[in-house]
């Protein structure tokens, strides 16, 4: 997929008031500082599409991105450790909760992953509850260029491991790095793919 088109639609909290059009979206979360912005600015070949920040917990919005005219990309709130006040993390919570769990529009959700470290118990219940919702998903392991191969594949398999512990088959995963735009191909022909057999008429 080639990225021709990337625009920033709309922030807000309100899941009723996200874009109407009958577009497929891809929403991407992940724990506080797993690179979200720096891997969206990558896939999109775009500097400053999404804000990065030295401070993590920095999205606090449903953020909508226009994608080519014809998907949307969607930067949810980081959930886990954020400097952020425990009222405000309970609302952003409870709108994280409601955009999955009502939003018609939603294709697939990219649950991000630190690739440096071992399963996180809040990454794994996430995951876990998106599968009792029957939301589909998929995991893109962040940071790979900070591992080196052998350490790399150790951590993958380490984490596909945990995984079976609860789930039947590991579900589909890419290995990225925001710094060589490692997986850029994979994660986008994957959207791509998915895109080609929807009926998007």
């Amino acid at each position: 997929m080639k990225i021709k088109a990337a625009e920033f639609v709309m922030s807000n909290s309100d899941v009723a008031k996200c874009p109407t059009a009958r577009l497929p979206e891809y929403a991407f979360i992940g724990r506080s500082n797993v690179g979200k912005s720096s891997l969206i600015n990558m896939l999109m070949q775009r500097k400053n599409l999404a804000k990065t920040s030295g401070r993590p917990g920095k999205t606090q919005l449903i953020n909508h991105f226009l994608i080519n005219k014809n998907w949307h990309l969607v930067d949810l709130p980081g959930y886990g450790y954020a400097k952020v006040s425990k009222k405000s993390k309970k609302t952003f919570q409870k709108f994280i909760t409601e955009y999955f769990k009502n939003r018609e529009q939603l294709v697939s959700a990219f649950v991000l992953v630190d690739c440096r470290h071992e399963p996180q118990t809040i990454d794994l219940e996430f995951m876990e509850w998106l599968g009792e919702n029957q939301l589909p998903f998929a995991i893109i392991f962040t940071k790979a260029d900070k591992l080196k191969p052998k350490a790399l594949e150790r951590n993958l398999k380490a984490y596909q491991e945990k995984m079976l512990e609860s789930w039947v088959e590991m579900p589909q995963y890419f290995v990225t790095s925001s710094t060589h735009a490692t997986g850029r191909d994979e994660v986008l022909n994957y959207i791509e793919q998915v895109n080609a057999a929807l009926d998007l008429s």
